[in-house]
């Protein structure tokens, strides 16, 4: 299957003929099976020409395979879960083991994701994208995504550009997701967003200022705000971070 393949089936899954509709639901059921699946669910979901539907069910999809496949599901004692979409039981005792993205494809995800969503301007496709950022943070994040804080940070960096504020307002929504990932951590385990309160916290109390300054009555300006406020609060509920406590 290539990009185009992918996009008609998208298409057909919509349409009111059955003898249209079943296959490309088998089809998209399937993809979990497909080499190159998840980067052609992200091509499709960042063209901006793309038909919104199908834009809308290529983020669906995405975010659906990166839950399902982007690592081993485990319970709490450890012992291996079936695919989320498996409609089968398995028989007792039997492993059934779902298939995993290759090291190229989650590659290209990781790369990709990031810069579809900050420039996502569809509310429904941009949370999409974060809730799809957000589940690959819980397994990747910080080892093997080393760039994404970095990326986030310099896109923050440049809000005093207005061209930049829907990039600004998505890279804050993305921050806020990777916060999440580590907010009910116990103490010992929140080196991560100690590091990220450390990185972050410099650039968004003077944004957090400027956007609430009196004379700032845009819509984007109050979005910004409530991202940076759930940022904080996410950072912050459980435990302070260590230098957050300490007397200045």
């Amino acid at each position: 299957m290539n990009v185009e393949a992918l996009h008609i089936t998208l298409q057909q899954s919509f349409s009111a003929d059955a003898s249209l509709r079943t296959p490309a639901e088998a089809n998209i059921k399937n993809l979990k099976h497909v080499a190159g699946a998840a980067p052609m669910l992200l091509q499709v979901t960042a063209e901006k020409q793309v038909q919104f539907e199908v834009r809308q069910a290529a983020a669906i999809q995405l975010k659906n395979l990166c839950r399902a496949c982007w690592a081993e599901r485990r319970s709490f004692s450890g012992a291996l879960l079936p695919p989320l979409d498996d409609g089968s039981t398995p028989a007792p005792g039997a492993v059934t083991k779902p298939p995993l993205l290759s090291v190229e494809d989650k590659a290209q995800v990781r790369v990709g994701l990031v810069e579809t969503l900050l420039n996502e301007t569809e509310k429904s496709i941009r949370d999409l994208l974060a809730e799809t950022l957000h589940t690959i943070a819980v397994q990747d994040f910080p080892d093997n995504w080393p760039a994404l804080l970095p990326t986030l940070l310099a896109t923050i960096s440049q809000s005093a550009d207005p061209g930049q504020a829907l990039r600004v307002h998505n890279a804050l929504l993305a921050l806020r997701k990777i916060c999440k990932r580590f907010e009910f951590k116990v103490w010992d385990q929140r080196g991560p967003l100690n590091d990220i309160v450390l990185q972050s916290f410099p650039l968004l109390l003077p944004l957090a200022q400027r956007l609430s300054a009196p004379t700032e009555h845009s819509l984007e300006a109050a979005l910004m705000l409530k991202q940076i406020l759930k940022i904080f609060y996410s950072s912050t509920q459980s435990y302070l971070p260590n230098n957050s406590s300490s007397d200045p």
